[in-house]
C-alpha cells in the first residue's frame, strides 16, 4: 500500500524531539571507516573485484561468539561458516549474510570440522560461464573448495572431500594443512599456497617448512603435479598470492618464536638480501618467478604490523581495486568497545574484525611499502547514489541493529541471527535506539523529494542529514504486518548535493527493514509526481547493482505503477 505521510507542522514537531533520543552507542566512530562492519565479528579477510564492486570474505568469528553465549574467549572450533560483504565505494558496505559450510560440506561427513581463512577468485569458462571459486581452511587439516556462478552464491561443494589433504603429494611433514592463498595467471592457470605451524620434523625456528605451493589444474579442484616447499623464513600462517609485473607475490604471517640476530645474518648472507628480520606476528612477503622451483623464492620484508591488542593473530589480503592497492587484515576495536560500554561480557577474547587501510606498492619492483593501520580507514571512491535501490544492510556505520534472513528466520533469533546460508533476502531488524549511516550520499542538485521504504512491523524512523544529533528532515511513520513500501515526501533543499545521512528509530515493534529508495525531484517543480505515462521497469540484484533481465536467480524489478509511483518487488529470475 502506497501512502503519503507529510504535513511541514509534523517534521518540525520531530525534530524538535530529536534531542530527546537516546540512540544505540556507536563502537567505531562517528567518523571512523575501520571495522567495515559495526556488528559483525569477522576475520581472515580475502576479496575479489567484480562488476565494479569488491566483495570480501571472512571466518565468521560471530558464530564462536554467539555459540559461546556472547561470552568467553573465541576457540574457533565451532565456526562452520564464512561472511561475505561488498562495496562499490570502500566506505559503505552490504552485508550479504553468511555461507553455510558446514551444510554445504554435509556430504563431507566426517572429513568436515571448520570453515575459517578463505581465499577466493574467479574467472570465465571456455563455455562463457563464471566461476567463483572459494578455498577455505578445514581447520588445521585440510583444504577445501567451494564453486559457484556468482560471488554471493549459491555455493556448492564440487567434491565429497577436502582438495588438500597430509596425503595430497608434496605436503607432507606440513604441520598444518591450512589457510590457502589462490590467484590465477595471465594464462589463466590457477595456483594455490597453504600450509603452517610451528616447526615440522625437517625444520627450524627461522625455517618451519610448513609453507606449501602448487600449480592448480584447470578444474581449479585438484593439484595438477606435487607441492613445493616455500622457503619462509619464521613462517607461521596466513597464506595470500597475488601477481604484479609477471611475479608472483606471497604473503603470509610470520611466528611469534623468538629472532636470533646470528640465525638471521647468516640468512641473509646466505641470500644475498638486506632486510631486517621480521617482528613477531608481522605481515611478511616473498617474490618469484618461478614459484615451483623452492630456490627462486626472494624475501623481501614486512609489508604489514601486527595489530596489537585485542587482536590475537593477524591475517591479511592485499588487493588491487579500481587503481589502488588496499590492505584487508583483521584487528579487536570492536570487541573492546562492546566490552568498554558493557554491551557484551567482560571475559570476551579473540573475536576479531575486518579492517581496511590503503597500501602503497610498486608493482614494476613488487615492493610493498610497511602499511599504516587505524580507525580511520580509507576515504570513498564513489558516490552512494540514494536514487537506485538501497538494501538495507548498506552501511557506514550502525547502533542497535542485527541481522536475519527472512526466507530462514530461527523463532529464536537470540541464539543465532548469522548462521544461515549466503543470503539473497537479508533483513536488518532494528529496535527504538538504533540507526544506520551511510557516507557521501550524492543527492544532486535538485535534492530529493520522496523517500520510500520497504519494511514490516511498526515503527517510526527519523531521517537525519549531516550527522546523527541533526533535526529530522523527515520522518516516516510505518506500520505493516507484511514486507510493504510506504512512502513519504520530502523538502528537496534538505537533501542537496553531496551529504552523510543516518536513519535513526525513534520507536520499534518488530520491525524489519528491507530496502530503501528516494526519488529525486522535478526539476520544473520539486514537488511534481513522475509522469504516470513512464513505466519503464528496471532490474537490479540484490546489492542494487543493475542487471538485465536476463539473469537468473533473484532480482529487484524497479518500476512506475498507475499513479506513477516508483515501486520496486522481488522475484525470481530463471532457477537458481
Amino acid at each position: 500500500m502506497f501512502r503519503k505521510l507529510f504535513t511541514t507542522a509534523a517534521f518540525m514537531t520531530a525534530g524538535i524531539l530529536v534531542h530527546a533520543q537516546t540512540v544505540a552507542p556507536h563502537h567505531k566512530g562517528m567518523s571512523n571507516g575501520n571495522p567495515i562492519s559495526a556488528s559483525v565479528f569477522c576475520a581472515d579477510p580475502t576479496a575479489l573485484e567484480y562488476n565494479g564492486r569488491i566483495y570480501v570474505y571472512g571466518t565468521n568469528d560471530h558464530q564462536q561468539f554467539i555459540k559461546n553465549g556472547k561470552k568467553d574467549g573465541n576457540g574457533y572450533g565451532d565456526i562452520k561458516s564464512l561472511v561475505v560483504f561488498s562495496s562499490a565505494d570502500m566506505v559503505n558496505w552490504t552485508f550479504h549474510g553468511t555461507i553455510d559450510v558446514a551444510k554445504i560440506c554435509s556430504s563431507w561427513g566426517w572429513r568436515f570440522a571448520a570453515s575459517w581463512a578463505p581465499s577466493v577468485t574467479w574467472r570465465v569458462a571456455e563455455d562463457g560461464t563464471e566461476e567463483f571459486f572459494l578455498y577455505f581452511a578445514n581447520s588445521g587439516g585440510s583444504v577445501g573448495v567451494l564453486k559457484a556462478n556468482s560471488p554471493v552464491g549459491p555455493w556448492k561443494s564440487p567434491l565429497s572431500k577436502p582438495m588438500i589433504d597430509g596425503d595430497t603429494p608434496g605436503v607432507k611433514p606440513c604441520s598444518w594443512v591450512f589457510d590457502p592463498g589462490v590467484v590465477i595467471d595471465e594464462n589463466g592457470t590457477g595456483w594455490i599456497a597453504f600450509g603452517g605451524g610451528d616447526p615440522n620434523s625437517s625444520g627450524s625456528t627461522l625455517q618451519p617448512n610448513n609453507a606449501r605451493f602448487a600449480k592448480l589444474k584447470p578444474s581449479m579442484t585438484a593439484i595438477d603435479g606435487s607441492a613445493v616447499k616455500i622457503p619462509a623464513p619464521y613462517h607461521f600462517e596466513a597464506s595470500e598470492l597475488n601477481i604484479m609485473n609477471g611475479k608472483f607475490v606471497y604473503t603470509y604471517c610470520s611466528s611469534w618464536a623468538e629472532r636470533q640476530d646470528i640465525d638471521w645474518n647468516a640468512y641473509k648472507e646466505e641470500q644475498g638480501i638486506n632486510v631486517a628480520k621480521p617482528g613477531s606476528c608481522t605481515m611478511c612477503y616473498m617474490v618469484s618467478d618461478d614459484p615451483l622451483s623452492t630456490d627462486s623464492w626472494t624475501y623481501k620484508g614486512v609489508y604489514g604490523p601486527h595489530p596489537g591488542f585485542p587482536s590475537p593473530n593477524n591475517h591479511s589480503h592485499l588487493h588491487k581495486f579500481q587503481g589502488d592497492y588496499y590492505y584487508f587484515y583483521h584487528w579487536g576495536p570492536l570487541m573492546k568497545s562492546m566490552i568498554d560500554v558493557g554491551e557484551i561480557d567482560s571475559s570476551c577474547d579473540g573475536y576479531r574484525s575486518i579492517c581496511v587501510n590503503k597500501a602503497v606498492v610498486n608493482e614494476s619492483s613488487q615492493t610493498i611499502s610497511p602499511v599504516v593501520q587505524d580507525l580511520k580507514s580509507v576515504n570513498s571512491i564513489n558516490y552512494l547514489n540514494p536514487y537506485d535501490m538501497i538494501e538495507a544492510e548498506t552501511m557506514a556505520n550502525s547502533g542497535g541493529i542485527s541481522y536475519e534472513d527472512f526466507t530462514n528466520i530461527q523463532r529464536d533469533t537470540r541464539v543465532s541471527t548469522l548462521g544461515n546460508d549466503a543470503s539473497r533476502n537479508m533483513q536488518v531488524k532494528v529496535k527504538s535506539g538504533s540507526w544506520i549511516s551511510q557516507r557521501s550520499v550524492n543527492f544532486g542538485e535538485k535534492g530529493a523529494s520522496k523517500f520510500t521504504l520497504r519494511a514490516k512491523g511498526t515503527g517510526t524512523i527519523e531521517i537525519r542529514v549531516g550527522r546523527i544529533g541533526a533535526r529530522s528532515a523527515g520522518t516516516i511513520a510505518f506500520s505493516s504486518t507484511e514486507m510493504e513500501d510506504q512512502t513519504i515526501e520530502l523538502d528537496p533543499a534538505k537533501f542537496l548535493n553531496t551529504k552523510n545521512i543516518f536513519f535513526v528509530i525513534t520507536s520499534a515493534d518488530n520491525f524489519f527493514l528491507d530496502s530503501w529508495q528516494f526519488t529525486e525531484a522535478q526539476s520544473d517543480d520539486i514537488h511534481e509526481v513522475e509522469s504516470q505515462s513512464s513505466s519503464m521497469e528496471q532490474s537490479y540484484d540484490l546489492s542494487g547493482r543493475r542487471v538485465s533481465k536476463s539473469h537468473q536467480g533473484i532480482l529487484i524489478e524497479q518500476y512506475t505503477d498507475q499513479n506513477g509511483v516508483k515501486r520496486h518487488r522481488k522475484i525470481l529470475q530463471g532457477k537458481e
